[in-house]
């Protein structure tokens, strides 16, 4: 019982901290919460948190802080975490569904985390590892050209000009749009372009030269290893944060990580291999990477088959149950789009 008398404790200094930024006593927890027990019951209950390190005294006052460990121990036993309003569901579903293409999308989305957060947002582009192909279309163009467009799920569009002889062949191009949609459709890229290996033998022995170049565009299309990116909104909420370390430094620190592209996708890259599409947070020094010791970086994937991944980098004192449902929320709708 005294144990989770203890951790009950601890979730009121969170919220008190993260409420007000100052530090919480004891007489401040028997004001704000129905705890049930004495003022020095509580004020043992805080000394064991202190001496559990999941609190700290950050000065000689009475008053105490979460530390990263007492906010990991409050973020992994949440029950749940907050509802949106029905009025913030449908702002973001009538914002994102705005979106005009993906490049839109993006935008949107990294500007919506960090406007319903209040912290600096995190978004990458779809993954073209993790793509599956939707379309692939073949249309005339030019005396001897095919006008060739490859769409993904993820709402990536990828188009080109092909020369072939056989380009104004009314018959041979349907007949090798609809094979070539029909071997690769909803594949991963590398398995789509496997499976167009041998089309060629399909056709005449005259046609195979120009099926084989169209062919070999498509799978160019699909094997070319592009530099991920990474859009990033809202770091002037960082600003705003309060974030402070010892020398004063924290922002300056946090803002000069975040311009490290290489760092950036490191930091959103964390989910790439989980399929389970949950929210993950890291807290302070969970954040392998100078300058962000003072923050939290929620993330989760979106997509059906997780093609990138969204989050929002604050400090970390920050309000987890908030930001985590707001964080999911988002990534539920964005998936809607890119799947649709």
């Amino acid at each position: 019982m005294s144990d989770e008398r203890r951790l009950e404790v601890l979730r009121a200094i969170v919220q008190d901290y993260v409420a007000t930024s100052e530090p919480v006593g004891s007489k401040a927890l028997l004001e704000r919460h129905q705890l049930g027990v004495s003022a020095a019951t509580i004020r043992n209950d805080m000394a064991a948190l202190e001496d559990a390190g999941l609190i700290s005294a950050p000065h000689t006052s009475a008053g105490r802080v979460p530390t990263d460990a007492g906010y990991r121990i409050f973020v992994d036993r949440l029950s749940q975490v907050r509802p949106l309003s029905a009025t913030q569901r449908r702002a973001i579903e009538t914002f994102l569904r705005q979106s005009v293409d993906l490049d839109d999308i993006v935008e949107r989305t990294a500007r919506l985390l960090a406007t319903l957060t209040n912290q600096a947002a995190v978004m990458q582009y779809p993954s073209l590892r993790r793509s599956r192909v939707r379309h692939i279309e073949l249309v005339p163009a030019a005396e001897g050209r095919l006008s060739l467009v490859v769409i993904l799920d993820s709402g990536r569009i990828e188009q080109r000009l092909v020369s072939v002889a056989s380009a104004d062949d009314e018959r041979l191009v349907q007949t090798l749009r609809a094979r070539v949609n029909e071997v690769s459709g909803a594949r991963l890229l590398t398995e789509a372009a496997a499976a167009m290996t041998e089309l060629g033998a399909e056709f005449e022995p005259g046609q195979r030269a120009d099926v084989d170049t169209i062919v070999a565009t498509i799978a160019a299309v699909f094997a070319e290893d592009r530099e991920e990116r990474v859009v990033l909104a809202g770091t002037a909420n960082l600003a705003r944060a309060g974030l402070r370390d010892d020398a004063g430094l924290s922002v300056s620190r946090v803002l000069e990580a975040l311009e490290e592209h290489v760092v950036l996708m490191r930091l959103i890259s964390t989910r790439d291999d989980d399929p389970t599409h949950e929210v993950t947070v890291r807290i302070g020094a969970e954040n392998d990477f100078a300058g962000l010791e003072s923050t939290s970086l929620v993330t989760t994937a979106y997509g059906s088959d997780a093609v990138a991944t969204l989050g929002v980098l604050g400090p970390t004192r920050m309000d987890y149950p908030a930001t985590m449902a707001q964080v999911r929320a988002v990534a539920a709708y964005l998936s809607r789009i890119v799947d649709a």
